[in-house]
């Protein structure tokens, strides 16, 4: 283990990476990476040594156990990592989970399905009965941001500031340009104090009024409570956008397994999980750097690395899957770990799948033919510094459109 791979291998894989990742995961599980330049950092591509990283807690989540220099400044320019439970350690994470986990319960959020359905439809219903749309910014964005921004009672119609938002603050920190952080935080920031002050007034059955009462209990600071709101809104939109947009696009790249989805919607539920670990919403996991000296598939790790786990390279490895490049919507068993796994395994994977699966079976229902509108090499894969693996733009031909 030599070579230091360089940061396009994190921000800028291309149309399909897996063939690299394979070369190198052959060689070794870790690879010394460039990300952020400079820094001492390791890129985890083994499945088992993903999965052991997990649950190690010689890993740390939080930002102050990031060397000095990196440490200032993704607290001075994030929001995001300086208190929510995806940036936290034990005892910490436990208290900042406990107040938001049962509004994620798979009971609780199945009492959503009739709202997610209208919300589907209606985006369906505005597409044209034929022609060309662009399936992310028509169907995949404001499906999932509209949903999330419901749940949590936020208002809708400010949707396109979220989107901004989330855009800009789900970049890294240490790579991104600072100013840009730092400007889109203080204007959440703002945004979010007004609309809490106001909601203190008039608490309702929502999600964001069961934070303020947990604010008022003492249980998050007020920075907790904006950085709480900031990851929900974050990880409640970009992912499902992207499992809708990667899978839509899987399925056209795949005719014969759009055709087995088609005429066996109950394989839908499968199929989100092959999506999931075949070109899942995000290539990496979340921030994760080394307490302490330790060793990860055979490999010295000093303390103060970063450590990236690559969930893309842990869904393609041959040792847990059979033929792992086969896009198969009936593989099982298909555990992947693009959930994450252990204490931080995704809390809001129950409602990821629910619109999953109703936006999926909503759009072959109703879309009885439909196909890519461009060659599938212009397909464009987002380059950013954030985590997530999505497009740029999904161009789709509609032919005919049926009612809700």
């Amino acid at each position: 283990m030599t070579d230091i791979l360089p940061s396009e291998f994190f921000t800028d894989p291309g149309p399909s990476p897996h063939a690299a990742t394979t070369e190198l995961r052959s060689r070794c599980p870790v690879h010394r990476i460039n990300i952020p330049p400079g820094a001492e950092a390791y890129a985890v591509l083994g499945n088992k040594v993903v999965e052991e990283a997990f649950g190690d807690p010689r890993l740390s989540k939080q930002v102050e156990n990031l060397p000095a220099q990196y440490r200032d400044k993704a607290t001075a320019s994030s929001l995001l990592v300086v208190g929510n439970l995806g940036f936290a350690d034990p005892p910490k994470h436990s208290r900042l989970k406990k107040p938001i986990s049962k509004a994620f319960l798979p009971g609780t959020v199945a009492r959503l399905r009739p709202r997610i359905q209208d919300i589907v439809d209606d985006l369906i219903d505005a597409f044209p009965e034929s022609g060309e749309i662009d399936l992310l910014s028509a169907f995949a964005l404001p499906l999932p941001l509209i949903a999330i921004c419901e749940y949590l009672g936020i208002p809708v119609e400010d949707r396109p500031l979220f989107q901004e938002w989330s855009y800009v603050l789900s970049q890294d920190p240490l790579q991104h340009a600072e100013s840009e952080l730092k400007a889109a935080s203080e204007e959440f920031a703002d945004y979010f104090t007004k609309l809490v002050a106001e909601r203190r007034n008039d608490l309702r059955d929502d999600l964001l009024s069961e934070l303020i009462r947990a604010r008022d209990e003492e249980v998050f600071s007020e920075r907790e409570l904006l950085s709480t709101i900031l990851l929900l809104i974050i990880a409640g939109h970009k992912t499902v956008a992207n499992m809708v947009g990667n899978g839509t696009t899987l399925l056209l790249l795949h005719p014969e397994q759009l055709a087995t989805l088609r005429t066996t919607p109950e394989l839908i539920p499968s199929a989100i999980e092959e999506i999931l670990r075949y070109e899942g919403s995000a290539a990496w996991a979340s921030l994760r750097v080394a307490a302490q000296d330790m060793r990860l598939g055979g490999v010295d790790i000093p303390k103060g690395s970063f450590v990236h786990l690559s969930l893309s390279g842990a869904g393609h490895d041959p040792e847990v899957y059979d033929d792992p490049e086969r896009f198969d919507i009936t593989r099982s068993p298909n555990r992947h770990l693009s959930f994450g796994h252990g204490a931080h395994f995704c809390i809001g994977a129950p409602l990821a799948r629910l619109q999953g699966e109703i936006a999926f079976s909503t759009l072959l229902r109703r879309l009885p033919r439909f196909e890519l509108a461009v060659p599938p090499e212009e397909i464009a894969w987002i380059a950013d510094s954030s985590l997530s693996r999505g497009l740029e733009a999904l161009p789709v031909r509609l032919d005919g459109r049926l009612p809700r």
